[in-house]
């Protein structure tokens, strides 16, 4: 048989490396059980990457369409580094830090969605950044990165294909001085020319947010001001709230007080005309009854008085 899948192998480089080994010798297991004795071999040749290099290895193996980019940038930066384009060279080196940045940034969002990676403060980040800058530079380290397989990281002194030496004409004994390089020159004036302009645009840029910032601040001043006038009226009529209601506040207790009296007397006055109307009644009743005797007395003594005059 051929060897291992590929997709076994961007299995184990996307493995955190301190988990790596074990998922190797569990493909090779899995290998010799399905009777590919080759691809157990080659799998158990597999070396384990640096924490830096799975980084890569992730990137390229999660998001490789940001490698092939990566790709197609470093091409790009190595032509105009060949054909010595100045002003292309720096828009393209722009791209490259820009570029370079968003895939660190990426790094970082898939190792933090990867199981038992390292903690985010303890990526080599830095590493991660060089190695991408060496694939920028170097096209076997750019196929290194894009097959997802990079034992470590790795970075680039310098930036661009190696200059070629200048050559110079010998004839007849005599050396011929090198020929300037007009082109390389021109282009050299006009980086320093546009990066004089770009410090004037930006000095004036700086001026400009100065005093916008400056007229900001002094409505802001302004604006505190009239804050803090706000503030002290209303710490007063705050004051005098409290004031206030702490006063009405006495003047309800006072009142509950006298109200409690009140209710106490009027208990006092209602137990006092009870016992009054009891009284009343009693007496009215025993009104009536000597009124009725008295009535029943009379009414004797006219019977006796006619009784006497009717013997007589």
């Amino acid at each position: 048989m051929a060897g291992p899948s590929r997709d076994v192998v961007q299995r184990l480089y996307a493995t955190p490396p301190d988990r790596f080994v074990a998922a190797r010798d569990a493909a090779v297991d899995d290998a010799r059980r399905a009777g590919d004795r080759a691809a157990a071999r080659e799998i158990a040749k597999l070396r384990r990457p640096t924490v830096a290099a799975w980084l890569v290895n992730l990137l390229a193996i999660r998001r490789p369409e940001l490698v092939a980019d990566l790709a197609q940038l470093s091409e790009s930066l190595r032509s105009a580094q060949r054909e010595l384009r100045g002003t292309k060279l720096r828009e393209l080196s722009a791209q490259r830090r820009a570029v370079v940045g968003a895939l660190v940034a990426e790094v970082r969002k898939l190792a933090a969605a990867e199981k038992d990676a390292p903690p985010a403060g303890k990526l080599p980040l830095a590493e991660v950044e060089a190695t991408l800058n060496a694939a920028l530079s170097d096209a076997e380290v750019a196929e290194q990165v894009r097959s997802g397989r990079l034992l470590r990281a790795t970075h680039y002194a310098g930036f661009g294909e190696v200059p070629r030496p200048q050559l110079r004409l010998v004839t007849g004994g005599v050396e011929e001085p090198p020929v300037p390089d007009r082109e390389a020159e021109r282009a050299e004036a006009r980086r320093a020319r546009d990066e004089r302009a770009a410090e004037r645009a930006a000095r004036a840029e700086r001026a400009k947010r100065r005093r916008a910032l400056e007229r900001e601040l002094a409505q802001a001043r302004s604006d505190q001001k009239k804050a803090e006038t706000e503030l002290t009226g209303a710490t007063r009529s705050e004051e005098d709230g409290a004031a206030t209601l702490d006063r009405i506040e006495t003047e309800l207790a006072e009142l509950e007080r006298r109200r409690a009296v009140a209710e106490q007397e009027l208990s006092r006055a209602k137990l006092a005309r009870r016992a009054a109307e009891r009284a009343f009644t009693a007496a009215r009743r025993r009104t009536g009854e000597v009124e009725a005797a008295v009535e029943a007395l009379d009414a004797e003594e006219e019977d006796a008085a006619g009784g006497d005059q009717r013997a007589d």
